[in-house]
């Protein structure tokens, strides 16, 4: 039985399958004859030497096949291709053994049709060796097959790298012109049936894997760790690492050899059984760093450059998200994700995000959630490196490969200052997500907030002006805290969410405007312990405030002085042998504890307060008086009364610290979703 494709373009002669992205199901086809060249290059046989020129300016041919007709570019581009792939055999087709199947993740695209074939010329030394035959029909198409075969001659001179984590181009087969169009067939090494998409769809992918990979303990020492086994989470982070080392290490490859590869997605990643290395394809779409004959340390073609390796260390960061939140494979998902970044928000809020999308109920169980949470939220912090906003702030492969979320715990990382405040933050965020706070939760909350403020990297009125305007949520106060088990009070309310909304009046003055915005529900009956429903309200404070600089002191606590202090001395004393033991020393701003710190000083003018409430609630004054007063009750009062916030003492992309004129702090999180909205 012979098999087919739709199209209008002609088939490789052969009762084989073939495999198109038009439809990716295969079809049945009739044979179509086709008439290849006659001649070919031996294999054994020394490169020849060709006279004349030819442009290999792919923007040039580029312009050029748009001014020409089709048959002048049909015979412009083989004329190339003879002088350009002198390096590359060239074949026949009678030197291959066209196959009756083609492996799903071989998918090509519209314009090109890929068989599977194995050599049968027995003086070959790939004599028996599966290879694909790619054909191609389209002019962009060729020359994607000959910018493949061009790219070959800057990554082969380092052999070893080259067929560890490229799919090897071993040569082509020129089809003369037919009927007003031509082809050509590149043929490139087979390296698994499936594309790294297919193997993250499959159920049992990581058991799959694992055989595949052949992974013992010296498979796994490359990549930091001393055990095989284990948890199924720490079986798939252990897997995620050798993944995503290899894909760097070959990604940073391309970059070294002045390449971007443009096209990394999951379809295009292939992981050999053989050597059991990543292959990043086939690289027809590969882009120099520099333009034909311009000088590589122009300032345009370092810009070009830092533009290109972007846009790839992006496109990883998609990958990373997809293989360790396997919720992303799902095309909906994927586009909120999508979607959040390209509206300008920071990578950094990504864990707010994904938590109000996949909820507590994901099918897979959050796997990939506590992993990116393990070791301070490491991986958070690498996905929103790969992910930044500016070009300028992403992250390189070979800083990647030292980032702590891919180095196993065999492996020592001194860990960066950013690092440090980014696992502080993490720590303070995840236990604030606890329903009930004991004190030793209360202290540790406290302790990593003073360590924050004295790891401000933005202690400057200008920095505040630039990154506090925005919408942030209250994730924990540690003044007095009040809920309802063990009291009897008049009304109850359940508050919601505490949001505080800082604008910026105007780009010249260091006005701002604050909103505080307090949900709530008011629960009628007596069941309330159980049913939670009830007449919803909300309050708004409106505030403004002008920034200047300030300093925010730390008195030492004695009998003068008690009631002066910010906190209890055992806070500042704990700080201080932190601050002085030798493990800190080396990585403070200071030697020695200070007795202040810079800060934001906010002086607050005229307060106005609103309540809404649902009927009949609105019908009754005292209703109404005694909602605001069990409100005053449960929420720190600097958010009901914003004049008694003094100061602000750490602020970044996505964490936030103020302090009221008690010395408590509140902490906030930036906040881009809309749990109303949120599903």
């Amino acid at each position: 039985m012979a098999l087919y494709i739709t199209g209008p373009y002609p088939i490789l002669e052969s009762n084989s399958l073939a495999y198109s992205h038009r439809n990716l199901s295969t079809k049945l086809v009739l044979p179509v004859p086709l008439h290849f060249a006659r001649h070919r290059k031996s294999f054994n046989e020394g490169k020849r030497k060709h006279k004349g020129v030819c442009s290999s300016s792919l923007n040039g041919a580029a312009s050029a096949s748009s001014m020409e007709s089709h048959e002048e570019d049909l015979s412009t581009f083989s004329v190339c291709l003879e002088e350009e792939t002198d390096h590359v055999v060239r074949f026949k087709m009678s030197d291959f053994k066209v196959l009756d199947h083609v492996s799903i993740g071989l998918g090509g695209r519209a314009d090109e049709v890929v068989f599977e074939g194995e050599v049968k010329d027995s003086g070959s030394p790939l004599y028996n060796t599966r290879v694909i035959l790619r054909q191609l029909y389209s002019t962009q198409a060729q020359r994607r097959g000959k910018r493949a075969i061009e790219v070959l001659k800057k990554l082969v001179r380092r052999k070893l790298l080259y067929h560890s984590y490229s799919m090897q181009v071993l040569g082509y087969i020129s089809l003369p012109a037919s009927g007003g169009s031509g082809s050509f067939i590149l043929v490139h090494g087979y390296h698994g049936s499936f594309s790294l998409r297919h193997w993250l769809q499959q159920s049992d992918w990581l058991q799959t894997l694992e055989a595949t990979l052949a992974l013992d303990e010296e498979s796994v020492r490359k990549v930091g760790e001393d055990t095989t086994g284990g948890p199924a989470i720490s079986r798939q982070l252990r897997l995620i690492r050798i993944l995503m080392r290899d894909l760097l290490i070959g990604v940073n490859y391309l970059h070294s050899h002045g390449l971007a590869h443009t096209e990394l997605r999951l379809e295009n990643v292939h992981i050999s059984p053989i050597d059991r290395h990543i292959k990043v394809g086939i690289l027809g779409n590969s882009a120099d760093f520099c333009e034909d004959g311009s000088n590589s340390g122009s300032m345009e073609n370092m810009d070009r450059r830092q533009m290109m390796i972007a846009f790839d260390m992006r496109c990883m960061g998609f990958i990373m998200a997809k293989m360790v939140m396997g919720e992303l494979m799902d095309p909906l998902i994927f586009a909120k994700f999508k979607s959040f970044l390209t509206k300008g928000n920071d990578p950094s809020c990504l864990r707010q995000l994904m938590l109000e999308i996949l909820g507590r109920n994901s099918p897979y169980g959050n796997a990939g959630l506590q992993m990116l949470d393990r070791n301070w939220g490491a991986g958070w912090h690498l996905l929103s490196l790969l992910l930044a906003t500016k070009p300028s702030q992403r992250i390189s492969c070979l800083d990647a490969l030292r980032h702590p979320f891919l180095c196993g715990p065999r492996w020592r990382v001194v860990p960066s200052m950013e690092i440090i405040r980014w696992g502080l933050g993490c720590t303070a965020m995840r236990i604030s997500e606890e329903y009930i706070y004991r004190q030793p939760q209360r202290s540790r909350l406290a302790h990593f907030i003073d360590l924050l403020e004295m790891l401000n990297p933005n202690p400057k009125p200008k920095n505040w002006l630039e990154l506090l305007p925005g919408k942030w949520r209250l994730l924990y106060c540690t003044g007095k805290h009040v809920g309802l088990t063990l009291r009897q009070p008049t009304v109850r309310v359940l508050v919601g969410d505490l949001h505080l909304t800082v604008k910026r009046e105007s780009k010249l003055k260091s006005n701002l405007s604050f909103i505080s915005d307090i949900g709530f529900t008011v629960m009628i009956g007596q069941d309330w312990p159980h049913d939670k429903a009830g007449k919803r309200g909300r309050v708004q404070v409106n505030s403004s405030f002008t920034l200047r600089a300030g300093r925010r002191l730390y008195l030492k606590q004695d009998s003068t002085s008690e009631k002066l202090s910010f906190g209890p001395s055992s806070n500042e004393e704990a700080l201080a042998q932190k601050f002085t033991s030798k493990k800190w020393r080396k990585i403070t701003p200071f030697k020695e504890f200070p007795s202040s710190l810079p800060a934001a000083k906010l002086a607050s003018g005229d307060i106005d307060v609103t309540m809404n409430l649902d009927d009949p609630l609105n019908q009754n004054i005292d209703t109404a008086k005694n909602v605001v007063q069990e409100l005053r009750t449960q929420i720190p009062p600097e958010i009901f009364d914003l004049s008694k916030v003094v100061c602000g003492t750490y602020v970044d992309s996505r964490l936030l610290v103020l302090r009221g004129v008690n010395g408590s702090a509140l902490l906030f999180t930036r906040s881009f979703v809309d749990s109303n909205s949120s599903s």
